[in-house]
């Protein structure tokens, strides 16, 4: 995620950390090239382009596609919004435990269920950038279910399972336990709402319609321009590339927001916020927070 002020009007314009801009550039070139052919073939042929023909049906495509554009990245930004919401409800249920199970439990029993915390975020993590989810719960909590369909969820059950028996064995009430696997559900509940987030993309007819249209309206735009604008029609028809071309990178990143791109969430930032909680519940040393890195907050 990038991380900075709003920067003056000269670095605004040059500033590519963050931008769309790289990512466009090679089909910003096949459209301006294809502009250049088309206003030197109209200055050869001046017939085939005549004056009149107008940019009517140009605004008016371009007016549905701008709408059909908005609609698109507001629900990817929506699917962001959302599971930011969700890594927030994370590490705030984090907190309630490292304050309630060291207040509930005796030292001994407090502080594997702590280090259970750190290894859930890290796992969770991984799983949704489909990384080795057991290697990354290992890390934090050694002996994790490898077996299971999901690594991740087992370290919850082995939190639930523990208390069930601190209850068994008279350390922790029946009231106790009910608070402490409320907390445990809304951890889970996370867990399942960030899987359906990264495993329900938006309908790909979406997309399909969206690039189609993008690529046929750019290419043709140059046909309607260049009788009124001659040689300045490739730098107008590149304006109205980079404006859709980005707006539909820009989607593509933030319908999938537990990625690695510059504008996806920071979740190595958020599970560094997670590990910090636990040491200072366990009063161990914090390791330090992460900053941005170039503005980019990974």
């Amino acid at each position: 995620m990038i991380v900075r002020t709003r920067p003056n009007l000269l670095t605004l314009l040059f500033t590519l950390r963050g931008s769309i801009l790289p990512r466009v550039a090679p089909k910003l070139a096949g459209i301006v090239a294809v502009s250049c052919a088309v206003v030197w073939a109209e200055a050869r042929w001046p017939a085939v382009f005549p004056m009149t023909a107008g940019v009517t049906p140009f605004t008016l495509v371009g007016l549905a596609l701008s709408i059909f554009l908005s609609f698109r990245n507001n629900a990817c930004y929506e699917r962001w919004w959302e599971a930011r919401k969700l890594w927030g409800s994370l590490i705030g249920e984090v907190r309630n435990l490292a304050r309630a199970l060291p207040a509930l439990l005796p030292d001994a029993d407090a502080a594997p269920q702590l280090r259970r915390l750190s290894g859930f975020a890290h796992g969770l993590r991984a799983r949704l950038r489909g990384l080795d989810e057991a290697a990354a719960i290992d890390g934090r909590v050694p002996g994790s279910d490898r077996t299971g369909p999901n690594p991740t969820d087992s370290v919850l059950a082995a939190i639930t399972r523990d208390l069930a028996a601190a209850v068994r064995a008279g350390r922790l009430t029946d009231i106790q336990f009910g608070i402490l696997e409320s907390r445990i559900e809304a951890l889970s509940a996370v867990h399942t709402a960030c899987e359906r987030i990264a495993n329900t993309p938006l309908p790909f007819a979406y997309t399909l319609l969206v690039y189609r249209t993008a690529w046929l309206y750019c290419l043709l735009l140059p046909v309607g321009l260049t009788g009124s604008l001659g040689w300045a029609t490739p730098v107008v028809v590149a304006l109205v590339g980079y404006t859709f071309f980005g707006l539909d990178a820009l989607g593509d990143e933030l319908e999938e927001p537990f990625g690695t791109e510059p504008n996806d969430l920071p979740l190595d930032a958020m599970v560094r916020a997670v590990d910090r909680i636990v040491h200072h519940a366990l009063g161990e040393p914090m390791p330090d927070a992460l900053t941005p890195d170039g503005y980019w907050l990974r």
